[in-house]
């Protein structure tokens, strides 16, 4: 066996695809050149970053039927499987001598084969079922190992794609949540759930942070306030998906300033001053 025929094998076992006759070829070989540990080796940690690189997939309810089925079917000896189908003709041959070539040749790889298996033309065992040549599972392990890089590929752009297109409000809160001065408080609301305020006054930015909060009726809206003293100052308005919300307070926080949240119409208050009680106050100070 040469270096070229035991790395087919060895992508086989790497895939645990191969027949228990080549897996003895396999092993012999190994032990016989102990220089190819390395072939084994590479194609062992290439199998296993395939089970690993792809996020795992719930499989349809028919995958584990039609599989069984399949295993049913399908021998377990390395034999391959012949279509009962055959085409309706064969391209004849130019002349008897390609014919009596072609054969020879035939002739010649099946000794081959046979040599390499330790089988004598004669050995009974050489009329068993063809075997599916190794270099095919070579193949298949190389098609494999693409399969697998084109998948990291696809993730890997899936979340450089999500990190690029993050909402201001998660930029904002990222930001403060790494700033030295990073704060936070929380309040409970009417109605469980909490709203929780993080801000950082060397980055002058606040983020509130919402789970809980009170779905409103069409045509109202949250709006978020900085209050200075006794003088509101609008920060912006947001919505609630669901009780959930992460919104960044628009302008620049000064100390002390406490952020209080009120319900307006749509858009905001006309007056540009509360119309309501606010239904969040967290002070920062």
């Amino acid at each position: 066996m040469n270096e070229q025929e035991f790395a087919e094998l060895a992508a086989g076992a790497a895939l645990d695809a191969l027949s228990p006759d080549d897996q003895q070829r396999y092993h012999a070989a190994l032990v016989a050149n102990p220089q190819w540990q390395a072939i084994a080796d590479d194609d062992v940690d290439t199998a296993g970053m395939l089970a690993s690189g792809a996020a795992p997939v719930v499989p349809g309810p028919g995958i584990r039927a039609a599989l069984l089925a399949r295993i049913a079917e399908t021998p377990q000896d390395g034999r391959v499987i012949v279509s009962g189908s055959v085409p309706d003709a064969l391209p004849e041959s130019n002349s008897a001598d390609t014919k009596d070539s072609a054969d020879a040749e035939d002739s010649s790889s099946v000794a081959d084969e046979l040599e390499s298996d330790g089988l004598e033309p004669g050995d009974p065992r050489a009329a068993a079922s063809p075997k599916a040549p190794p270099h095919r599972l070579r193949i298949l392990f190389t098609l494999a190992a693409c399969l697998a890089l084109l998948v990291g590929v696809g993730i890997g752009a899936v979340a450089v794609n999500d990190y690029l297109n993050r909402p201001a409000s998660v930029i904002a809160l990222q930001d403060i949540q790494a700033a030295g001065d990073a704060q936070q408080a929380s309040v409970p609301l009417e109605g469980g759930g909490t709203a929780t305020a993080h801000w950082s006054a060397s980055l002058g930015t606040s983020v509130l942070v919402t789970d809980g909060i009170p779905s409103l009726a069409d045509g109202e809206t949250y709006e978020l306030w900085y209050v200075r003293g006794d003088t509101p100052v609008s920060a912006g308005v947001f919505d609630a998906d669901g009780g959930e919300a992460t919104a960044v307070l628009a302008g620049d926080m000064h100390a002390g300033d406490v952020i209080a949240v009120t319900v307006e119409q749509a858009g905001g208050s006309p007056s540009g001053s509360p119309t309501t009680d606010p239904v969040v106050v967290i002070p920062t100070a």
